[in-house]
């Protein structure tokens, strides 16, 4: 976290994570940072059109809220969501084609990095405008509500969409009505390339939550089980009826903003001492340090997971081209 932040606890205790899935945490972190860097060489040689929005560095946030959902739940997210759509299952051939155009892809390859969805796995919509998401969940919180099912939203953005009209809105209705709606603020100081300091009078987010009377958890979003510390409670919460979360996450992104930003807007040093608190780092020293995982494991869980990205983007490189005229909504979805 910045110096000088402090998160803060909630009042209920999440359910204790077992020793193998605090292991299987990891694994997940794992496969999605080999995913990221499998996009980047993917993107290098041609695969990808248009541009992609990295998550390396975001992993924590990703795994931890995805470990305290339920398989009905619903995400919205935004442009940089590889890292959310892999934490709840989205397969990841299935999520290359559709980065390569190729019909095989979870929208047919007619949606591409910035709009990766797969409603079966609750993934209502990944979001190129900033903060577009935020009154999708909100809607996607109402249907859950009077359906009655007990079923939660989770809304991940960036800081930079605390600032837009749309966020202010989202927050208090979703307040006055009490929906069962979690804000996951993926605070990772830049709004593209603008450090928070230059259009934000804070650095902690969580303050905007007491405009709305609202539960609020300023939480460390490089450590993995803190995350799901935090997120558990508040999910918990919401399907009781106790009404929406803020939880902010700080983190930070260790590359630019998109595959043509070289970030060099950053201070080194600031880099630097971000990269160090890596947050597979962070959680491999911890599993470590508990007798859960050694070295060669964890060597070999990344060997693994580099395997399959790089086998899962060969097969999805081989598909068939995306056809401009094919119905892949009405014949997925109706």
């Amino acid at each position: 976290m910045a110096p000088g932040s402090k998160a803060t606890k909630s009042n209920e205790t999440p359910i204790p994570l077992t020793s193998a899935e605090r292991v299987e945490l990891y694994r997940t972190m794992v496969e999605i940072r080999e995913f990221e860097e499998q996009v980047q060489r993917s993107y290098l040689e041609g695969l990808v059109h248009g541009t992609t929005h990295l998550c390396n560095g975001h992993e924590a946030v990703s795994a931890g809220v995805a470990k305290a959902l339920r398989p009905d739940d619903y995400l919205s997210y935004t442009y940089r969501g590889h890292g959310h759509c892999l934490a709840r299952g989205m397969d990841a051939e299935a999520a290359f084609a559709e980065l390569f155009g190729r019909e095989t892809g979870v929208c047919g390859g007619l949606g591409g990095s910035m709009h990766l969805t797969d409603i079966d796995k609750g993934l209502i919509g990944a979001f190129g405008i900033v903060g577009a998401g935020l009154p999708v969940a909100v809607g996607a919180a109402l249907s859950a509500q009077l359906a009655g099912k007990e079923q939660v939203c989770v809304c991940f953005f960036g800081d930079g969409a605390t600032n837009i009209g749309a966020f202010h809105e989202a927050m208090n209705l979703a307040q006055v009505w009490k929906l069962p709606v979690i804000f996951v603020c993926e605070n990772n100081l830049y709004g593209e390339f603008t450090r928070i300091d230059h259009t934000t009078p804070y650095e902690d987010l969580v303050i905007r939550a007491r405009g709305y009377a609202m539960e609020a958890v300023l939480v460390d979003g490089n450590d993995v089980e803190a995350v799901y510390a935090a997120t558990a409670p508040a999910v918990a919460r919401a399907r009781g009826g106790g009404g929406p979360t803020f939880i902010e996450c700080k983190t930070y992104r260790h590359r630019g903003h998109s595959r043509t930003d070289p970030a060099k807007y950053r201070d080194p040093a600031e880099v630097e001492a971000w990269l160090k608190r890596d947050p597979l780092l962070l959680h491999r020293k911890v599993l470590a340090d508990d007798g859960l995982l050694g070295d060669q494991e964890a060597e070999a869980m990344i060997s693994e997971a580099r395997a399959a990205a790089k086998a899962a983007a060969d097969r999805a490189a081989a598909a068939s081209w995306a056809s401009a005229d094919q119905d892949f909504m009405a014949k997925t979805y109706v």
